[in-house]
């Protein structure tokens, strides 16, 4: 059952979370910088990673990034949409409660 989230970008699906984020690639660092509205209104988590686009090296750098972060597996956390794009669908292995407590852990607002 699909449970959407306050934060807009954080939803249930099964017995894995799916996180909305908008990712930029050659950000100079690697960075969760939290939560971040959209020109159409819809919230995402903004992310940044030190790789470039090319080859899927910025994807693999962005699932590395949320592992390490919250603590789960580089296997658990994997781009599911968006390859290409800025804005990317991760699928995180792992119950939609335990996601939400871990990015609150790491101080993303997810609410208000």
């Amino acid at each position: 059952m699909n449970e959407p989230a306050p934060a807009g970008f954080l939803r249930a699906e099964g017995h894995a979370t799916l996180l909305l984020v908008r990712l930029t690639p050659k950000g100079g660092r690697d960075a969760i910088d939290g939560r971040q509205a959209l020109s159409d209104g819809r919230m995402v988590l903004a992310a940044r990673v030190r790789a470039i686009p090319e080859n899927g090296a910025a994807n693999a750098a962005l699932e590395a990034l949320l592992a390490g972060e919250l603590g789960y597996s580089g296997r658990a956390v994997k781009v599911v949409a968006g390859a290409t794009s800025r804005l990317k669908t991760i699928r995180i292995q792992a119950a939609y409660q335990e996601v939400r407590e871990r990015l609150a852990r790491r101080g993303v607002v997810l609410q208000g």
